[in-house]
């Protein structure tokens, strides 16, 4: 099983963990600031995204810009990827390929300590793509584990590019906050997407 099969069902009977919901848990986080490059590529780049309405399109003219800013904001001191794949543990089914997955670790060639998935909402329908971030929440964490690293906190986006929601595990808990956070409010997301990454930083 990939982390794309996976549902909430199968996150709570076959994994194991507690799906918490709660609202609001990330909008008082500190603003952050656009760069105007970033403000200036995005309106170009969104009326394309939007009128093409993929996927694909949404992800490489909105998110991977967003992404790209955030580890710019952080001083490249976290990476970034896209499209990779990421094995952790074939008998529980969390393998596959992961849309984004930020990192800790300012390493770019191996992934060390992620901290951050975002998964691409299926047919820009956010609930459907909770199941598979929350597969891949777990198996970051099972990860940095075993890597002798372990994070309090993973977090997870899944976003349809316009629209966002966060996630949280902590323990054998996630927590979806069920409050949707949007583009228009660029630096409400910077600042969540800059909290969620800078807890316990590696220097």
């Amino acid at each position: 099983m990939a982390y794309s099969q996976f549902t909430l069902e199968k996150i709570k009977i076959n994994l194991g963990y507690q799906i918490v919901e709660t609202f609001g848990t990330f909008k008082d986080m500190p603003i952050g600031v656009a760069s105007p490059f970033l403000i200036e590529l995005l309106g170009k780049f969104m009326p394309l995204a939007l009128s093409i309405d993929t996927e694909k399109a949404r992800s490489e003219f909105i998110v991977a810009p967003i992404l790209f800013e955030l580890k710019s904001l952080l001083k490249n001191r976290v990476s970034l990827f896209s499209g990779r794949e990421f094995n952790v543990d074939a008998d529980l089914g969390l393998t596959g390929y992961c849309d984004f997955l930020v990192s800790q670790s300012s390493e770019q060639l191996l992934i060390e300590a992620p901290v951050l998935a975002l998964v691409e909402a299926k047919n820009d329908n956010i609930s459907s793509g909770l199941g598979q971030c929350m597969a891949e929440m777990v198996a970051a964490q099972i990860f940095n584990d075993r890597k002798g690293h372990p994070i309090e906190w993973i977090y997870g986006v899944v976003t349809t590019g316009t629209n966002w929601k966060f996630l949280r595990l902590r323990d054998r808990a996630i927590e979806v906050d069920l409050n949707e956070y949007f583009l228009s409010d660029l630096g409400q997301l910077l600042g969540i997407l800059q909290y969620c990454v800078k807890r316990d930083l590696i220097e």
